[in-house]
């Protein structure tokens, strides 16, 4: 699975990357955690790309109340096309979420250490993601939310756990916000990104807790990296 990632790279830097029109501000974000907001990339209807902030834990058009979203984190690659929760947004409502690594938990002698998985020298990447929109009828407000698609692991990340999130090559963004794409060209595209263009190492339990927000969750373990 993926439950917390990092997204440093500043707005002007991500717009260029992602093709946006505007230069968001977006604040430095070293632990982001399940249900709070978090930036995606989107088509517009209009055309072109935006940046919306949006609910992290996905609640489908159809939920009766909006505390689904917290178990809706992520999809599995395998059965996106199928599962009620996510084929709608699948088929009409494809994102990117901007990162630039993500943490597991490694299970050893009792506990839990967690390890930063990123690309080679930290560049940014992009999870591929859903996203929806719910109509809230107790208040008749609406919330937007998303999901990280997630795959079986490539060698490194198979170490620490077996799910790894999707990350998108640069050269398939388009075709995975295509709003024509066809069904078997999306899910070619969600596979394990190839190992050795990774890294990963192990950082503080400081990161544990969602409440902290530091550059400290990301810095090595003595001795790594």
């Amino acid at each position: 699975m993926c439950g917390r990632y990092v997204v440093t790279t500043p707005g002007e830097v991500l717009a260029e990357l992602f093709e946006l029109d505007e230069k968001p501000h977006l604040t430095p974000r070293y632990n982001v955690a399940p249900t709070q907001e978090v930036a995606i990339v989107r088509w517009r209807q209009e055309g072109g790309r935006e940046l919306a902030l949006v609910h992290w834990g996905l609640v489908p058009f159809w939920a009766k109340e909006r505390a689904i979203g917290s178990r809706l984190i992520n999809a599995r690659a395998e059965s996106i096309s199928q599962k009620p929760s996510f084929r709608d947004s699948f088929k009409k409502r494809r994102c990117l979420i901007p990162a630039d690594g993500f943490y597991e938990w490694q299970k050893a002698d009792g506990r839990k250490q967690p390890w930063l998985v990123r690309l080679r020298g930290g560049e940014p990447f992009a999870f591929a993601g859903l996203w929806s929109s719910w109509q809230d009828r107790e208040s008749d407000g609406t919330l937007e939310s998303c999901t990280i698609v997630t795959t079986t692991p490539n060698e490194l990340a198979k170490r620490i756990h077996d799910r790894m999130p999707v990350i998108l090559p640069w050269e398939r963004h388009a075709t995975w916000l295509d709003p024509a794409a066809a069904s078997d060209t999306l899910q070619a595209l969600l596979v394990p990104y190839p190992v050795d263009e990774m890294e990963a190492f192990p950082v503080s339990t400081w990161v544990n807790s969602p409440a902290h927000e530091e550059p400290r969750c990301v810095e090595p373990l003595a001795g790594h990296l």
